[in-house]
């Protein structure tokens, strides 16, 4: 029944630019997860001001305006720089007539198993998988969907919580393929910090789904450095990962 409302939902949303049918130099790219994703890096220059004119993000509301950090909207007391919009940045230089359009569906803290079709996320209160699938669909109206981002596992990284996460995972990229009507949608994940055992180890996890030829590719986090909290990626950090994002999607067939 939710989905069902997503779809709905999706039908009445009016996008920032007027046109019949979705631009094809519009390229849109996905970005999900959790607090990596959504960005803690701390918000000095010259991250606060960073921006580019081709570089666009949907905003809460589901309009897209001229991208910027904090990208996010998940937790708004600490989001703060991430890996979206130099990821975006570096996008552009493959093409002077291409747009980007970024599309922010992190949700700090989430588990893998609330990206499912009607999973809950109790510490925002939120439905992950349903509240990007109906960002998605806003979205596509507009441009076409090429990638989908992915940073997760912090919350999945203990022994206890990693079992069955690779077929989870699995049916996550599946499912957005599904929606998208894409089934060789390019999907980059993003190893975790390697300042913390437990993110090194879940990354040998990670290492099965680097598989070009399924359009999956998995972005080293080697060198990144870590905020104080041994969580989150610096924003020095959070941009390179982005960059390392860009040149996996370009490489993809």
């Amino acid at each position: 029944m939710k989905y069902i409302s997503i779809l709905l939902i999706s039908l009445l949303s009016f996008p920032l630019w007027s046109q019949s049918s979705p631009d094809p130099n519009f390229h849109i790219y996905i970005l999900m997860g959790q607090s990596n994703m959504a960005g803690r890096g701390e918000m000095v220059e010259p991250y606060a001001s960073q921006h580019h004119d081709r570089v666009w993000m949907l905003n809460a509301q589901n309009q897209f305006v001229q991208a910027k950090h904090p990208m996010h909207f998940d937790k708004p007391s600490i989001v703060g720089v991430g890996p979206g919009l130099s990821f975006g940045i570096e996008m552009t230089k493959q093409s002077p007539t291409v747009k980007i359009g970024l599309v922010p569906c992190a949700v700090g803290g989430s588990s893998i198993n609330s990206w499912v079709i009607n999973g809950y996320d109790e510490a925002t209160k939120t439905h992950p998988l349903d509240d990007a699938i109906q960002r998605i669909l806003a979205a596509q109206k507009l441009g076409i969907i090429k990638g989908i981002l992915w940073h997760q596992g912090e919350s999945d990284s203990e022994i206890s919580k990693r079992v069955g996460y690779e077929d989870k995972l699995n049916a996550l990229i599946a499912q957005i393929r599904k929606i998208t009507q894409q089934a060789n949608l390019p999907f980059v994940l993003g190893e975790l910090g390697y300042f913390n055992q437990n993110y090194q180890d879940f990354n040998q996890l990670l290492s099965s789904f680097h598989v070009p030829a399924k359009h999956i590719a998995l972005v080293s986090a080697q060198n990144l450095n870590a905020k104080s909290d041994h969580i989150h990626f610096d924003s020095w950090s959070a941009t390179e990962l982005g960059k390392r994002y860009a040149l996996a999607m370009q490489q993809l067939p």
